[in-house]
């Protein structure tokens, strides 16, 4: 049986229907509920903002990966959402991911439990902002990918590959000719086959699930002919260039008739490129008419890799004891928090208990189902390489290690140590903890409060279960005036979170004006001495020290601040002085010279820390702070302010109204590119400056432009801007 939503479909004509699944080779759950770990494909789906709102139809009614109703609303993907399926022979395991800047969270965490992707590309726009953002995110996690050009059947679509090989730095492997373009777009030829494969629209609501596949042959137009056989010759060499293997057979049996390559050679190799990433194979297709989307399904079975073919040291380690990654939480009202695990190693069955590394204890899983989106179908086991929805982990938080005892990580960091030939480093289960997920800073945050007092407990419960579910939304009290602060990625993201307290817990908050999250670091380098002497009872702490700080490039999103003793000091320090030393200069980093804001890019040198016997760690600490206090201060205090990366999409006769509005706001522009009958501004701005961006270009474009960013850079604030912003924080304060 599978478990299906009826969704009513008002508000969703901008949503993408892709991967329709042909009814008839759609199979039940229960039918193949653990297949062989060759036949699973764990994907994700990455595009460009609203460009991968997901449709499935299963027994003939739909099923959104978009099921928040914030998601449906405002027809964006705001969670990364789970559906598993089957085609032929396969189970999909789909992650439907955000494409909006501010959540750029959920497609870290989804691409760290994937095995392949697919790249979805708007046919008339090409590769834009926020798509290599999260091509950029796969690439650090060494994901294969596929490239799927949607929206064939638009006017102004161009069917062309260069955007990708020139933004995206790949080789992109042609498997598709359009046949058709705009209106006139029917289908696709697919030059591993020679097949043409067209869909016949015979009335307004034909779904596109069948479609009609025959050989090209001398019937059928000169111009497509010729340019099949043209494409398929550049695959054949281009795919010879990417592969040995393949180049041996060529020149072997095959260097007078290509056109002899057999399909099957032809398909084994362009798996092989696409696993070992030297290319990545290119479909088109159009998916509100579903025309292509069962040869993309096909394509991901057949280049996409098994979770086998990913090759992680822990499968090795643990062999058949369970491990799994938590790579989300979510909260249910009625079940309490759902985690969904990725399991790399041994078998996962509900009603045993499993042993948290990270937390260090032991949990009951209660019970086992999979996703589908919102809906879920219990199973009694779930094997390696799938990912599974578990309930009764009420510890377990994302990026946590989960385990079948602990037993089971001690023996697998035996393994693991024998492996590498290294000596035990690290405590008991060093190198088996699965690496979790990147968390990035907050770049805008504000004050919230509950209606009433009464209501305060309820919105800590609140915001506790919705950090859990979403690491990047941090929670803070200031310590001045009492405030909880909302830290997030942006503005919509705290609206999203403002909305869901609203609907989901029932509290009518109010939010404080949207601050920018700036940085600060120093200006010169500084060296200073402090003595702490102070007798706590009878007892006497006396320490005494010098340290030095120095500026280092502080322009990076992710430049940190940096620690180091010297050799001979680093040497004298027991550990337990070590962590105090370090305590305190940590706890230093936090607050800025200028406005108190965190510092990004300073150094510092422990020169000297002598102490009298029976000196505590906490006045370590506490003597640590007050001398870096010192250095901070002498050294000069900078601010630094996010800018961000922005293309903005606008027609000619709006370019001018645009590009004044983007100089008032200190924007920089980088260049100016044409895209059919649209301008395609590229520039810098100072996020400060892109508070309620878009409904001011909205206005300024009567709705016809669209924009995406994301976070390019933190750069010094001028003089002048500096002290403006220092004279309102005091008027605020």
């Amino acid at each position: 049986m599978i478990v299906t939503v009826d969704l009513d479909l008002g508000g969703f004509g901008r949503l993408m229907q892709i991967l329709l699944p042909v009814l008839d080779d759609v199979k039940s759950l229960r039918a193949l509920v653990n297949p062989d770990i060759s036949k699973i494909r764990n994907i994700g789906i990455m595009a460009h903002i609203d460009e991968n709102n997901m449709l499935f139809i299963h027994h003939g009614l739909p099923v959104f990966t978009d099921f928040m109703a914030q998601e449906r609303e405002r027809g964006i993907t705001i969670q990364s959402a789970a559906v598993t399926f089957d085609w032929k022979s396969h189970r999909i395991n789909l992650i439907d991911t955000p494409g909006h800047v501010d959540f750029t969270l959920e497609v870290e965490r989804a691409l760290r439990v994937l095995d392949g992707a697919v790249a979805v590309f708007d046919a008339s726009a090409g590769v834009e902002a926020q798509t290599l953002t999260v091509w950029r995110q796969a690439e650090k996690h060494h994901v294969p990918c596929v490239c799927f050009l949607n929206k064939m059947d638009k006017p102004a679509a161009n069917f062309s590959i260069e955007s990708i090989r020139q933004k995206l730095k790949v080789n992109p492997v042609l498997l598709q000719i359009p046949v058709g373009s705009g209106k006139g777009f029917t289908g696709v030829v697919d030059l591993l086959t020679n097949q043409r494969l067209i869909w016949k629209q015979s009335s307004m609501g034909d779904d596109g699930r069948v479609f009609e596949s025959k050989p090209l042959d001398q019937s059928d137009e000169p111009e497509l002919l010729q340019e099949a056989h043209e494409a398929r010759t550049a695959l054949i060499e281009q795919v010879a260039e990417l592969d040995d293997e393949f180049a041996e057979i060529l020149l072997t049996d095959f260097i007078d008739n290509f056109d002899a390559v057999p399909s099957t050679k032809l398909q084994d190799a362009v798996r092989r490129v696409t696993l070992a990433r030297k290319g990545v194979p290119v479909l088109c297709g159009s998916s509100l008419r579903n025309k292509g989307v069962q040869p993309l399904l096909d394509a991901i079975t057949a280049y996409l890799p098994a979770p086998n073919e990913r090759h992680h040291d822990v499968v090795r380690w643990y062999k058949d004891d369970l491990c799994a990654l938590a790579f989300k939480v979510l909260h249910d009202k009625q079940r309490g928090p759902l985690v969904f695990l990725r399991i790399y190693s041994g078998t996962l069955k509900p009603q045993t208990a499993v042993h948290n590394i990270n937390r260090n204890s032991t949990e009951r899983m209660s019970r086992l189902l999979v996703p589908f989106a919102d809906q879920h179908v219990e199973i009694p086991s779930m094997t390696a390489g799938n990912i599974a929805l578990t309930v009764g982990l009420k510890q377990t938080v994302t990026g946590d290690t989960i385990v079948s005892s602990k037993a089971s990580a001690a023996a697998a960091a035996r393994r693991a140590q024998n492996d590498r030939g290294t000596e035990k480093k690290g405590g008991e289960n060093a190198g088996v903890v699965l690496s979790g997920v990147e968390v990035p800073d907050p770049v805008f945050f504000c004050t919230i409060e509950p209606p009433t007092m009464a209501k305060q407990a309820d919105l800590e419960n609140a915001l506790n279960c919705l950090q859990r579910e979403d690491p990047s939304l941090k929670v803070r009290v200031d310590p001045d005036s009492g405030q909880t602060i909302l830290c997030g990625m942006g503005e919509l993201h705290i609206e999203i979170i403002h909305d869901r307290i609203r609907r989901e817990y029932g509290i009518e908050t109010h939010l404080g004006p949207l601050q920018v999250a700036y940085r600060e670091t120093i200006l010169h380098n500084s060296s200073t001495t402090d003595m702490l002497d102070r007798t706590v009872g009878e007892r006497r702490h006396v320490v005494a020290v010098e340290l030095s700080v120095s500026p280092v490039d502080p322009s990076s999103p992710g430049a940190s601040c940096e620690l180091a003793f010297t050799e001979e000091l680093g040497m004298q320090l027991s550990k337990e002085m070590k962590d105090a030393v370090e305590n305190g200069v940590y706890s230093s980093y936090l607050q800025g010279p200028v406005l108190g804001y965190p510092l990004q890019g300073v150094s510092t040198l422990i020169q000297s820390v002598n102490m009298e016997p029976g000196t505590s760690p906490a006045m370590v600490s506490a003597c640590v702070s007050r001398c870096m206090l010192k250095a901070l201060k002498q050294a000069g205090g900078q601010i630094l302010e996010p800018v961000m990366s922005l293309e903005v999409t606008v027609g000619e006769e709006h370019l001018s109204s645009v590009l004044g509005d983007l100089a008032q706001r200190r924007g920089t522009i980088r260049d100016i590119q044409s895209r059919h009958n649209n301008k395609v501004l590229l520039a810098t701005m100072p996020l400060a400056e892109m508070m309620g961006y878009s409904t001011i270009l909205r206005t300024l474009t009567s709705g016809n432009a669209t924009f995406s960013l994301e976070l390019d850079t933190y750069e010094a604030m001028n003089p002048q801007d500096q002290n403006t912003l220092i004279k309102r924080m005091a008027g605020l304060s």
